[in-house]
C-alpha cells in the first residue's frame, strides 16, 4: 500500500487489526474520502473570507479585520452564528422536502469528488472509465435541490428563483457537456485520470493550446452552472429578495452556499484535469518517479515508496495551484461584470455557447483529420502514436495549435452569421431607435364636466 513517507510503518500498523483486502478497499478509501471532504469543507468555510478580501482589495477596502489577526477567524465566527440561529420553517411549506433539499444540494456536489484526480496513484479516490460522464450526471442533480427548495417554501419569490435555476442550469449543462467533446477526441478516454495521463504523454503542452475555444466555453458554462455572478439570476437578491433560499435560515441556509463553493471546486478541478494537464508539470516526473524506478531496480523498496510518495504530493500541489487560478477567476468576474438580464442570460447559452461548442466539435474533427493526413506527406511526421491519446510530434503540435486558434476566428464568423439579426445585446442600437410619440390623442374623461351656465341667465 502506498503511504507518504513511512509506508512500511503504516502498513504494519493497519495489518495488526485488518486484512490486506480490508486496508486496500475499505480503510484507505475512507482515509481519502475523509481528507477530500475535510479539505472541501474548509475551502467552503474560508472561500467566503477569500472572496471578501479579494473584493475589498479591488474596491480599495480592508474587508474583515476584527475577528482574529487580519480577520482570519471571521469564517469561524460566521459558522458559530449560523449554527446557533433559529431554524425557521414557514407554516404552509412542505416540511420534509423543505428540510431535505439542502442535503441533496450538498450531496450532489461532494459525491463528484470520488472521481476527481488530484494526483496519480492514491491521489484519486477511484478511477472509473466513465469518470467524466459520472461528473456531469451527478452534478446535474444539484438543480433538483434548488427546484425543490423553491417549490417547498410556498413563496412566490422562492418559486421564481427555483424556476430560474432550472432553466439556467439545464441550458448551460448542454453547452458544458458539448465543450468537453473536443478534448475527448484527443485523449480518447472518458477517465479523468486517463485524460491527464494522455496530456502527460503528449506533454509538455496541455489541451488548452489545442482547445482554446473548448476551454473558454466550458469555463463560462461552468460559472453559469454554479449560479455565480454575472450569472446569479436564480438568487438575484435585487429582484427576488434572495431567490430560491429566501425562506431558509441558519445552518440550512448555509448548506446551499457550501454546495455552491464545492461546485466551484468541481468545475475548476474538471477544467484543470481536462484542459490544464491536471497534476502534470514538466520535470516533476523526471526528478521523482525516475528515482522511484531506480530504487526499485536497486532493491530498495522503501526508497522507491519515498520517491513515489513525493511525486504524488508534488502532483497534488501542482493541481491545487492550477485550480486556485481558476477559482480566483470566479471572484474576479463577480466584482468586474454586472449581472445579465434574464433574456440575455438565456440567449448567451442557446444562441452563442451551444453553437460555439458544436462548431468546436466539427472544427476539432477537421483538425485531427488534417494532422493525420499530413503525417507522412512529403516526409512530414506529425503523430508519434495513438496508444494513450493522440501523441503528436513537435511539428504536429505546431499545426494543431495553429488550427486551434484559427478555430476561434472560424467560430466567431459562425456565431456572427447565426446572430446577425439578433439585437439582444445591441442596447445602444435599441436606444437610437426609440422615438417619443407626440400629440397622443386623449380619450374622453370618465365624468364629463358640467358646462358653465351663461352669465346672462343668472338672476
Amino acid at each position: 500500500m502506498p503511504a507518504l513517507f513511512a509506508p512500511n510503518f503504516i502498513d504494519s500498523l493497519l495489518l495488526n487489526w485488518f486484512s490486506q483486502e480490508t486496508i486496500n478497499y475499505v480503510i484507505w478509501p475512507f482515509i481519502q474520502i475523509g481528507a477530500v471532504v475535510t479539505g472541501v469543507a474548509l475551502w467552503a468555510l474560508y472561500a467566503t473570507y477569500a472572496e471578501r478580501k479579494i473584493s475589498a482589495f479591488m474596491q480599495a477596502r480592508l474587508g474583515p479585520m476584527r475577528v482574529g489577526k487580519w480577520g482570519l477567524l471571521q469564517p469561524i465566527a460566521d459558522a458559530i452564528k449560523l449554527l446557533t440561529k433559529e431554524d425557521v420553517t414557514p407554516d404552509k411549506a412542505d416540511p420534509y422536502i423543505f428540510k431535505f433539499a439542502p442535503y441533496i444540494s450538498v450531496a450532489a456536489a461532494f459525491i463528484v469528488f470520488a472521481v476527481i484526480p488530484f494526483a496519480p496513484s492514491w491521489g484519486v479516490i477511484t478511477d472509473v472509465n466513465i469518470g467524466l460522464l459520472f461528473v456531469l450526471s451527478i452534478s446535474s442533480i444539484g438543480v433538483l435541490a434548488l427546484i425543490l427548495a423553491g417549490w417547498s417554501s410556498n413563496s412566490k419569490y422562492s418559486l421564481m428563483g427555483g424556476l430560474r435555476s432550472s432553466a439556467q442550469m439545464v441550458s448551460y449543462e448542454v453547452a458544458m457537456g458539448l465543450s468537453l467533446i473536443g478534448a475527448l477526441m484527443f485523449a480518447r478516454t472518458l477517465s479523468l485520470s486517463g485524460i491527464v495521463n494522455a496530456q502527460a504523454v503528449d506533454g509538455p503542452l496541455p489541451y488548452l493550446f489545442y482547445q482554446p475555444l473548448g476551454f473558454v466555453t466550458f469555463l463560462i458554462s461552468g460559472i453559469a452552472e454554479n449560479n455565480r455572478a454575472p450569472f446569479d439570476l436564480p438568487e438575484a437578491e435585487s429582484e427576488l429578495v434572495a431567490g430560491f433560499h429566501t425562506e431558509y435560515s441558519g445552518m440550512r441556509w448555509s448548506l446551499f452556499f457550501m454546495a455552491e463553493y464545492a461546485a466551484m471546486v468541481v468545475v475548476s478541478a474538471v477544467a484543470t484535469a481536462v484542459y490544464l494537464g491536471g497534476w502534470y508539470f514538466p520535470g516533476v516526473y523526471r526528478f521523482t518517479e525516475a528515482y522511484h524506478q531506480t530504487a526499485l531496480l536497486s532493491g530498495n523498496p522503501d526508497g522507491a515508496q519515498l520517491y513515489h510518495g513525493l511525486y504524488v504530493i508534488i502532483g497534488v500541489a501542482v493541481f491545487m495551484v492550477k485550480m486556485g487560478v481558476l477559482l480566483y477567476i470566479y471572484f474576479w468576474l463577480r466584482w468586474t461584470f454586472p449581472r445579465y438580464r434574464y433574456d440575455q442570460l438565456m440567449d448567451l447559452g442557446w444562441k452563442w455557447l451551444i453553437p460555439a461548442a458544436l462548431t468546436n466539435i466539427v472544427w476539432t474533427a477537421l483538425s485531427i483529420f488534417t494532422v493525420q493526413a499530413l503525417n507522412g506527406w512529403n516526409g512530414m511526421k506529425t503523430i508519434e502514436s495513438t496508444a494513450l491519446g493522440l501523441n503528436l510530434t513537435p511539428s504536429g503540435k505546431a499545426v494543431m495549435i495553429a488550427l486551434g486558434f484559427i478555430g476561434l476566428a472560424v467560430t466567431a464568423g459562425v456565431l456572427s452569421t447565426i446572430n446577425w439579426r439578433s439585437r439582444d445585446f445591441n442596447l445602444k442600437g435599441q436606444r437610437r431607435n426609440i422615438r417619443l410619440v407626440k400629440d397622443v390623442p386623449q380619450g374622453k374623461p370618465a365624468v364629463a364636466k358640467a358646462s358653465a351656465a351663461p352669465a346672462a341667465s343668472e338672476g
